[in-house]
């Protein structure tokens, strides 16, 4: 696949855009796609991480658990798109989502959750494809998936009751620049540039659906503008494929061969035991084995991805690049997924592998 035409650069002017969240990965991109498309940006969160918004993006600070600054912040303003980036059970709680549609019902244009893979229930684990008529997570709102799927039944029963224009889109695993699930693409491009061992689960045959940032972004923002999508949850991911094929993509990718280890079945749920060193991705567990149906966005958003595996790595690997990020000395760790990479322990385990 070539990678298409953005949208129009300014076919958003004058829109008033407001984001919750906004400050990392997906929220921070959709700021500067809404920016850079005319759009009038807000931004609504806590405060408390550093973001260098766009010259003019305004911002609204306020904690969303707390109903009275939520209140606050809302109360008197309308909107044509609000997107909810910053809806998730660690950051968010699981509370507040029923007070924020009061506060928006009547006064937004549209309004997209996103939402996750993880908000489907989970035991349909090898069952191909995922479509959006599938049970929920039953897991409650103290989980990450449960709170998703909870959410979610808010909007929906929302917009069966008032017509509340609110919809869900669940991406899968999201990939691209500022990318702060660091066990991801990033140590992959590592262990590729510096020859280091890739260990592979389950023969590699654990299915994943990979998609770019900017794919998700022009989702969120057609299902926010199209009628038809109030009341819908809408899948948003690309491609569907196997580790196998991931870490050979990745490879062409950096134009490096991959020093694949295979990991015996016998030792696999020795490794995945909590609290033990990573040393491969959690999309190698065959647990996240799953591939969501895309034919919902395709059908009523016209959603056409501009990036496939390949295209979309290769942006960023040139971000990474560009970052100095190849030239990295320790693991990278975010404090809210605090997902990171052990090279020591996945090199241990390789020989310990290779000595039989």
């Amino acid at each position: 696949m070539n990678p298409v035409e953005p949208a129009a650069a300014h076919d958003l002017a004058g829109r008033r855009a407001l984001v919750l969240g906004g400050s990392v990965f997906v929220g921070r991109r959709v700021v500067e796609v809404l920016h850079q498309r005319g759009a009038e940006v807000s931004v609504l969160n806590r405060g408390r991480t550093v973001a260098d918004l766009p010259a003019g993006v305004r911002r609204i600070t306020a904690d969303r658990t707390e109903a009275a600054q939520l209140r606050a912040a809302l109360a008197g303003r309308d909107w044509d798109l609000v997107l909810d980036v910053s809806g998730f059970v660690m950051a968010a709680g699981g509370s507040d989502i029923d007070l924020l549609l009061g506060l928006l019902d009547g006064h937004a244009g549209g309004y997209v959750f996103v939402s996750s893979i993880m908000a489907y229930d989970q035991s349909w684990a090898g069952v191909f494809p995922w479509t959006e008529d599938q049970p929920l997570n039953p897991d409650g709102a103290a989980s990450y998936g449960g709170f998703k799927a909870l959410a979610e039944r808010s909007i929906l029963q929302r917009h069966a009751d008032t017509g509340f224009p609110g919809c869900s889109v669940r991406p899968a695993a999201i990939y691209g620049p500022h990318n702060n699930i660091y066990d991801m693409e990033t140590p992959m491009f590592l262990r590729l540039l510096r020859g280091l061992p890739v260990l592979v689960p389950h023969d590699g045959l654990v299915v994943g659906s990979y998609g770019h940032v900017d794919d998700l972004c022009e989702t969120m923002i057609r299902a926010a503008r199209h009628p038809g999508a109030a009341g819908q949850i809408i899948n948003a991911t690309t491609d569907a494929c196997d580790v196998n094929r991931y870490v050979a993509t990745l490879a062409e990718v950096v134009g490096a061969a991959a020093d694949v280890v295979r990991v015996p079945h016998d030792i696999v749920a020795e490794l995945d035991l909590p609290g033990s060193a990573p040393v491969y991705g959690h999309l190698f567990k065959v647990r996240h084995h799953a591939a969501l149906s895309t034919t919902k966005a395709e059908q009523l958003l016209g959603v056409r991805p501009r990036y496939d595996l390949r295209a979309g790595h290769e942006h960023t690997y040139h971000w990474f690049r560009e970052q100095g990020w190849d030239r990295l000395d320790q693991p990278l760790a975010d404090p809210v997924w605090k997902s990171t990479w052990d090279f020591a322990a996945e090199a241990a385990v390789a020989e310990r592998i290779r000595r039989g």
